[in-house]
């Protein structure tokens, strides 16, 4: 069977640090380092990525590279006494991850657009780069699309600072993780059996155990 374009693109992307693919994206982060925070660009780096979040080339459809730096937070330093040991400047981890900060330092840059997705392009040891595809909502040529002007309700206002992209999700813990015992949607049924069967108190958490009128008549003998 014939493979598509797509299919290639992808196969050289699952390994971007190798072959000629490898040398382009050096030659790219060079000049990256020495490009703004963010930075509008004509076109997706990775044609089939930008694609699947529902990319098209048309007007409303903008795409920008943003540079996220790696590693931990730091704190200003207090300027009153401390030992070192208490300074507390470093190695704080952001709750989020850097693909999410991404997001919404290119939602503050472009403030009427609303965020559609994005996808990591590379990086070097300090820094790591994302292009993120953002749509103008206003535009009539988005609300005229059946398959993007679902982004035009008003539900859908600032929804990269609500959680409501890819990105926003994984944080969330509302996509599939540790199987299927690990999903939100497993631990809500989980929960919600055990209230209908009054086995869960809920202002002690799961630690006092409700017997059913029927059991407990035969655990201890006499009605509840």
């Amino acid at each position: 069977m014939a493979r598509s374009m797509y299919h290639y693109i992808a196969e050289a992307w699952k390994r971007p640090r190798e072959g000629e693919l490898g040398k382009l994206n050096r030659a790219r982060i060079i000049e990256w380092r020495k490009e703004e925070t963010v930075v509008r660009i004509d076109k997706p780096t990775r044609l089939n990525r930008a694609r699947s979040i529902g990319y098209k080339a048309k007007q409303g459809f903008i795409v920008v590279r943003v540079r996220v730096s790696k590693g931990g937070r730091e704190k200003p330093r207090p300027n009153k006494g401390r030992r070192p040991k208490r300074m507390g400047v470093y190695g704080y981890s952001p709750e989020k991850s850097l693909q999410l900060i991404a997001e919404e330092t290119a939602a503050r840059k472009y403030r009427g657009l609303e965020v559609l997705g994005s996808y990591y392009v590379g990086e070097d040891g300090e820094y790591k780069w994302y292009e993120v595809i953002l749509v103008d909502p206003n535009l009539p040529t988005i609300k005229s699309d059946p398959d993007i002007n679902w982004i035009t309700h008003p539900s859908q206002r600032g929804r990269v600072f609500r959680g409501k992209t890819m990105a926003g999700r994984k944080m969330r813990g509302l996509l599939s993780s540790r199987g299927l015992k690990g999903t939100h949607h497993y631990k809500w049924k989980k929960k919600q059996k055990e209230r209908e069967e009054r086995r869960r108190h809920e202002a002690s958490r799961g630690a006092r155990v409700i017997l059913p009128q029927d059991k407990y008549e035969e655990v201890f003998g006499e009605p509840k």
